[in-house]
């Protein structure tokens, strides 16, 4: 990335670094059970990177499967004391290139950080560079095709999870429709989406469609979260 002068640098370094603080560096457990349902459903095995770990809560847990020769958390958070020493890290800004080689990865999950960041496009390139041929990718975002997203986009002229309260963590709100041709421009094959089955009702966030209604609903309409699971072309 090109910059002008090394106060703008600084300057752009410290609005990403308070948006990274603001977010908390968590997602929450519905998201990340739903991750590790799409890992085993892959049959997802060999080094993986947990992209936009945070805080390494869903890097510990994936670690945690033993299914995996090695797992790597990356994000602008430095490393948790806590984590598993087994647990590598890469402290780096995700808005740029991460300083390690092309193909070291044979999975990748990036839960809830797309939005964060601030070229979806980039970051799925970025992302097939990291993958080895074969490798698959996890990634969840908030679901802005839920009867809460919606709402709250006739009501208020933003989605619910872009309000001035997710601001400025949440920056890029994104469509499966988007998600699909990102990817698919960046070489990604076999994608496919998913939804966590959790959502809050309108208005009353803190209750779930699924605590009125049961787990029968769920999908895109009823689900806070929606999961995309893509293919990195190759064997």
């Amino acid at each position: 990335m090109s910059s002008t002068s090394p106060a703008r640098d600084s300057d752009l370094r410290e609005r990403r670094i308070a948006a990274s603080v603001h977010s908390q560096g968590i997602s929450n457990d519905a998201i990340y059970a739903a991750i590790e349902a799409r890992l085993v459903e892959l049959g997802a095995g060999g080094d993986l990177l947990d992209f936009g770990a945070g805080t390494g809560q869903l890097t510990a847990r994936v670690a945690a499967l033993a299914t995996f020769r090695s797992v790597t958390g990356a994000d602008l958070y430095p490393r948790d004391p806590g984590l598993p020493s087994a647990i590598s890290w890469i402290q780096g800004d995700l808005n740029d290139r991460l300083p390690v080689p092309d193909a070291r990865f044979d999975a990748i999950v990036a839960a809830e950080v797309i939005e964060h960041l601030e070229n979806p496009r980039a970051v799925a390139r970025e992302l097939c560079r990291l993958l080895r041929p074969g490798g698959v990718l996890v990634l969840s975002t908030p679901n802005n095709e839920s009867w809460r997203a919606l709402l709250a986009l006739v009501a208020r002229g933003h989605f619910v999870a872009f309000g001035d309260t997710s601001y400025p963590a949440h920056i890029t709100a994104l469509l499966s429709k988007d998600l699909d041709r990102l990817l698919r421009e960046a070489s990604f094959t076999d994608i496919a989406f998913s939804f966590t089955g959790q959502g809050g009702i309108p208005g009353f966030p803190a209750r779930t469609w699924q605590s009125l209604l049961g787990r029968r609903v769920g999908g895109r309409r009823f689900s806070d979260n929606v999961i995309a699971t893509a293919r990195k072309p190759g064997s």
